[in-house]
């Protein structure tokens, strides 16, 4: 039994079917593809772009409808490490110490000002409402002639008006002095006389200070006491500037104006003289016109009142009785009358 194999039928070249080697190539070949099937990642490209775009400075966009929103918390802030730098106050030292010496002379003055007044008041010297006006230095050889305060006589509701009165008082003497210097001129250069002159240096010295005493004094006084009889005055006295700055407008020779008819001669003469002598009457068309438009209005005013002419003059009796001047110089006349009765019998009986 020896001489024989044990197994008849295998294979004398190869033991294994599998060991062929066209199987093996095979077997190694799809081996390999299925290797690379579990190597295969199909994100592995996407991620590649993304971490590319991020070295790039581009960042992935993210669907943020998918992003849940984290619980919001207060701010809290930190405390800073390291404390603030120091204030040195040495460059604004100077402004602040310049400030506080002025304020404190003010506050000085002020303080001598009331100790002055409350000395005048404990001696009976103090008058609150001195006179103030012409606004005159302490120096001068005169002082001021009356009191005026718009804004604490005169009632609200009329207080633009009078204003408006004592500005126009204002460009009257104005007016009235241009119109002296441009007689001057004419004078000068041979298109005006003297007597021109003479009439326009008179008119400044005179009406300057009769205009503000005979009408707007008056009128101050209207307001203020809400006085029929200065109403009166104004009218009759204001009517009367406004006749007056309508003759001046119209330069009547040796009238002592520079008007149109004066102005018009002159600029054959002196066209500068001339030229300067139209530009006055035009201020004193001005004038005019604001004078009477002033008039109206506060003649307006009058008839909406309770005022009229009886009542202006009950006032002036009244004032007139109530003056001491006039008191004085009453009880000086009974007086004299009493003594001269008193001595006739005494003559009659010595003769």
């Amino acid at each position: 039994m020896s001489g024989f194999d044990a197994n008849p039928f295998a294979d004398p070249f190869n033991s294994s079917p599998f060991s062929d080697p066209a199987v093996t190539s095979v077997t190694n070949q799809t081996n390999n593809s299925q290797a690379g099937l579990d190597d295969y990642n199909p994100f592995a490209d996407q991620q590649r772009s993304q971490q590319n775009k991020t070295s790039t400075g581009t960042l992935p966009q993210y669907n943020t409808s998918q992003i849940k929103p984290e619980s919001s918390q207060p701010a809290v802030m930190q405390p800073i490490s390291e404390p603030p730098p120091a204030y040195s106050p040495t460059a604004a030292q100077p402004l602040i110490s310049a400030e506080l010496q002025r304020k404190e002379e003010e506050l000085r003055k002020k303080e001598a000002e009331l100790q002055a007044k409350e000395e005048a008041l404990r001696a009976g010297t103090f008058d609150a409402r001195a006179n103030n006006w012409p606004p005159l230095p302490e120096s001068f050889c005169v002082g001021p002639c009356f009191y005026q305060d718009i804004a604490v006589d005169i009632p609200l509701e009329f207080q633009k008006l009078v204003k408006t009165m004592y500005y126009l008082w204002m460009y009257y003497a104005c007016v009235l002095c241009l119109n002296m210097l441009a007689a001057l001129a004419l004078l000068i250069a041979g298109a005006g006389s003297a007597t021109l002159f003479g009439f326009a240096l008179l008119a400044f010295l005179l009406f300057t200070p009769l205009s503000f005493v005979c009408w707007f004094r008056p009128l101050y006084k209207a307001f203020r006491s809400d006085s029929s009889f200065n109403f009166m005055v104004f009218f009759f006295i204001f009517f009367f500037q406004f006749i007056l700055s309508l003759v001046y407008a119209i330069g009547i020779e040796d009238f002592g104006s520079c008007g149109f008819i004066i102005g018009l001669k002159a600029i054959g003469t002196s066209p500068v003289a001339g030229t300067l002598a139209l530009l006055l009457a035009i201020m004193h068309s001005i004038f005019a016109g604001a004078s009477f438009f002033l008039l109206l209005k506060i003649h307006r005013i009058y008839r909406g009142t309770e005022h009229s002419f009886a009542k202006a003059q009950e006032e002036f009796t009244t004032g007139v009785l109530r003056n001491p001047h006039v008191q004085n110089a009453a009880a000086g006349a009974v007086a004299g009358a009493a003594r001269q009765a008193m001595n006739q019998p005494f003559s009659g009986n010595r003769y």
